[in-house]
């Protein structure tokens, strides 16, 4: 996740630090949230802060389908909405979870219409 309209918060970053010296064991990315309140009144993303807690508007949160590696210094997330999931709403923001329940990264983009007659994945990749 390396753009503007991505972050990886500071929860996750104090997390990341306290691991590496082995004071804590870094709880595992288990659920993504989606929400509708990512975007400006012109639907422009707007950037998340490193200090949110959690999206603008979530929707829905649920667990994650699984992961994989795609580079030796990469995870990728993968969620699936089911037809009925969020049918109808805009899609504009996204975070991962772990599962000591905060937000490690949060993405905003333009909306995603969701329609009821389709499963739609997101996939989020976290890059080191």
């Amino acid at each position: 996740m390396s753009n503007t309209n991505a972050i990886i918060t500071a929860a996750s970053r104090q997390k990341m630090v306290k691991a590496r010296a082995g004071a804590i064991t870094l709880p595992p990315i288990t659920q993504m949230a989606f929400g509708n309140g990512g975007v400006d009144g012109q639907g422009n993303p707007i950037s998340p802060s490193e200090s949110a807690t959690g999206l603008n508007n979530e929707l829905l949160r649920k667990n994650i389908d699984g992961y994989t590696f795609p580079t030796t210094t990469s995870c990728r997330y993968t969620c699936t909405l089911s037809e009925l999931e969020l049918a109808g709403q805009n899609i504009n923001e996204v975070g991962l979870i772990d599962s000591a329940g905060d937000f490690v990264a949060i993405k905003t983009m333009t909306n995603k219409g969701k329609d009821s007659d389709l499963e739609m994945t997101f996939t989020v990749d976290d890059i080191f």
